[in-house]
């Protein structure tokens, strides 16, 4: 799989993340991580700071969340996600637990 072939952020509503800018992920690709039932962005960083890149579609560059039915072999395979509040300030709301 090619990095344009990674899903794609499509919103983020993660408040307080430096890589948040009006709802758009700027990080470059973002990692979902997190313990059962909770699909953080391993990526989030709150430090006050605007980082990232200035014209950026963020992907997702690898997801550790064995148990979400989007998940092959560690790569999402989702159409594209979406993070927000959960849980924890950023969850991966796409996430679907395998039944």
């Amino acid at each position: 799989m090619s990095v344009m072939e990674l899903p794609e952020v499509h919103e983020c509503a993660a408040a307080g993340c430096s890589y948040n800018h009006e709802h758009a992920c700027h990080a470059g690709a973002i990692t979902i991580s997190g313990s059962p039932h909770d699909a953080t962005c391993g990526t989030f960083i709150d430090l006050g700071a605007s980082g990232g890149l200035a014209k950026v579609v963020a992907r997702v560059g690898a997801c550790h969340r064995t148990d979400c039915v989007h998940n092959d072999e560690l790569e999402c395979s989702a159409d594209a996600i979406r993070v927000g509040p959960g849980k924890d300030k950023a969850d991966c709301l796409t996430y679907q637990m395998r039944v």
